[in-house]
């Protein structure tokens, strides 16, 4: 055999051993590569999760802090609730799982696959919620059979309660769980982030006070066994609830507002024109935030979003209408200031005026005949302010539309507000690249074409009239308390601007606008309640032009009917809250607007006093445009 290989190495045996070396060398490396890997890398990982098998970290989420009218009345709270769960790592048959969550909760394999694809990002041990607030008899049945659901948890959670529901939906809103987008962004900005399964504020005042209102977090350290189930707790870190605010709504208000919405579409805005707090808000129709919290089908929510009465916007802040005739109020004050006209000023007003080759009709068929500026406001007269509307201009009318707040957000702490538009030339040429034409003015003059407002600034600008001309930023938030009662902060009132208007011009508008309610052919005297010595203004917006006048609404369609507004305050000597009530398609603002805007004022002053007859008297079905 040595004479056979010799000194040298057969030459077959040599090409195969490096290759064996090379190939040797690199599962070495590629071993030591994985378990540098594993014990360094993701050491954290395999330490909670070797940790995970017997000591388990649940949380403790903190109730959400309480929601108060401004008379300390509950109007949102958080209560203890039960939520089903499970630990995908301590689920020993998924088969049988399946069918007994089936059979116990009503949880079908589908739903189940859905929510495990969506905790894709879960920490190993960590539950998922597959249930939220179940009933009574699903936790009893559940229990029962816990031997035979290794892996599945019932866990306590706090669950959001809104009191009067539907009534206060659009303004407290509602809360929900967190979202993948919501996540992803709060990551970024929040230095003790949320978690995939948190509840975060969705909408209204839940959501823009979410960082007061969440809490913080606590948790318990549990030893578990083989199977998941807790053996004992080792450290509890109780939760710190979130903190309490106290609104400025007066829960009577807000409750009349909704129940005199109920059956339309439209808003209702009421405030204190002294102050510039928020005493009512509701938009129609509502939803109910407690099902919405609570988690709605996808149909459910699907025919919500859909509605084609926009259930979801908060019509009070972005609902945006032409003004009509509560527009009146504005046009006289520019025509007055300007000297474009005195009180004393007299007009013919008939049932036309004719400008160009157009013809702009009054409401009433008859006309006003010569009537001044307090008569024009009272019995509501669209010639007359055609007239002086085009003698003031356009440029005229947009800069005291924007002194009384109109074409800009009031600036409400509520997300998504509309500043709705004050037409000008500038805008038209900017918008559409044409001229404005005068008889476009015509129009604006009783608050229709391009003019549009929301009922929030409509209620702050009758609201400046009734106050002498301050335009108050609206407060809807009068303090921020901790859960034991502690004040943390309070929202003082401020004044954002001046109308500029005098004194003389003040009175004449509040005068007038009395005169509405009180006088002779003014266009709300069902208002006329001795007591409440209401002051407003009522408005029919035309959302489609007909050819022919027609008293009876019912027999137009739905959706050609005008808007319906009215916009007062009262007591009008001493001015203690504002209404603006708008009714999408309700016909004429004196039989659709201002009965609701009647009771909210009636239960905001305590008064009990039911409609006064006024003999000889007949309700005015037209109220101008």
């Amino acid at each position: 055999m040595a004479t056979y290989f010799g000194d040298k190495e057969p030459a077959e045996l040599k090409d195969r051993l490096f290759p064996c070396i090379w190939v040797i060398a690199i599962a070495f490396a590629i071993l030591a590569l994985r378990f540098w890997y594993l014990q360094v890398v993701k050491t954290n990982y395999f330490t909670e999760l070797s940790l995970s098998n017997r000591v388990r970290i649940a949380k403790a989420y903190a109730p959400r802090g309480f929601v108060y009218d401004r008379n300390g009345i509950l109007l949102a709270e958080s209560r203890p609730g039960f939520d089903l769960a499970v630990v995908p790592e301590d689920v020993q048959d998924w088969d049988k799982t399946k069918a007994l969550l089936k059979k116990l909760a009503g949880i079908d394999e589908d739903e189940i696959k859905a929510k495990i694809k969506e905790s894709k990002l879960r920490r190993p041990y960590h539950s998922i919620r597959l249930k939220e607030d179940i009933s009574w008899e699903d936790m009893s049945r559940i229990e029962a059979s816990e031997y035979e659901l290794p892996g599945v948890v019932i866990e306590v959670s706090p669950k959001r309660n809104y009191v009067f529901g539907e009534a206060t939906a659009h303004l407290i809103g509602y809360v929900g769980e967190i979202n993948d987008k919501e996540y992803a962004e709060l990551k970024k900005k929040e230095a003790n982030p949320y978690g995939l399964g948190d509840v975060i504020g969705k909408y209204g005042l839940e959501s823009v006070f979410e960082n007061e209102l969440r809490g913080a977090d606590g948790g318990k350290r549990i030893e578990v066994d083989a199977h998941g189930r807790s053996m004992r707790v080792m450290e509890i870190t109780p939760p710190s609830p979130g903190q309490n605010i106290r609104l400025t709504i007066d829960i009577r208000a807000q409750m009349a507002a909704y129940e005199g919405m109920k059956d339309k579409a439209g808003a209702v805005v009421a405030l204190d024109p002294r102050d510039g707090r928020v005493l009512a808000m509701v938009s129609a129709p509502g939803f109910d935030s407690n099902a919405v919290s609570a988690g709605v089908s996808a149909e459910e929510w699907e025919a919500i979003v859909e509605n084609p009465l926009k259930v979801l916007n908060n019509k009070a802040i972005q609902g945006t209408y032409p003004p009509a005739s509560t527009f009146k109020l504005i046009t006289a004050a520019a025509a007055l200031e300007r000297n474009v006209i005195t009180p004393k000023t007299r007009i013919f007003a008939g049932p036309s005026f004719r400008f160009g080759n157009r013809e702009f009709r009054d409401w009433k068929e008859e006309g006003h005949g010569i009537i001044d500026v307090h008569t024009a406001i009272v019995e509501s007269s669209d010639t007359f302010f055609y007239q002086v509307g085009l003698k003031t201009g356009i440029e005229g009318l947009a800069e005291y539309s924007r002194k009384f707040g109109l074409g800009r957000k009031t600036g409400i702490e509520l997300k998504n507000e509309k500043p709705g538009l004050v037409p000008s030339m500038d805008w038209k040429k900017k918008t559409y690249g044409v001229q404005w034409y005068e008889g476009e003015t015509v129009s604006v003059s009783v608050g229709q074409g391009y003019m549009l407002a929301t009922p929030l600034q409509m209620a702050n600008a009758f609201a400046s009239m009734a106050n002498g001309g301050k335009i108050y930023l609206p407060q809807i938030i009068e303090k921020i308390e901790t859960s034991g009662g502690s004040v943390i902060k309070e929202f003082a009132p401020a004044v954002k601007a001046f109308t500029g208007i005098s004194p003389e011009t003040g009175s004449i508008l509040v005068n007038a606008l009395r005169g509405v309610v009180a006088e002779d052919g003014g266009t709300a005297r069902s208002l006329n309640v001795p007591e409440l010595k209401i002051a407003g203004k009522t408005g029919t917006a035309q959302v489609v032009k007909l050819k022919e006048r027609i008293k009876n609404i019912k027999l137009i369609p739905y959706e050609f009917r005008d808007h319906a507004w009215f916009v007062g305050f009262a007591p009008y000597d001493d001015p203690k809250i504002a209404v603006a009530v708008i009714v999408e398609h309700g016909g004429f603002g004196s039989s659709a607007a201002a009965p609701v805007a009647l009771k909210v004022i009636q239960a905001y002053l305590g008064q009990k006093a039911e409609k006064t007859p006024v003999p000889g008297i007949k309700e005015t079905p037209g109220d101008g445009l």
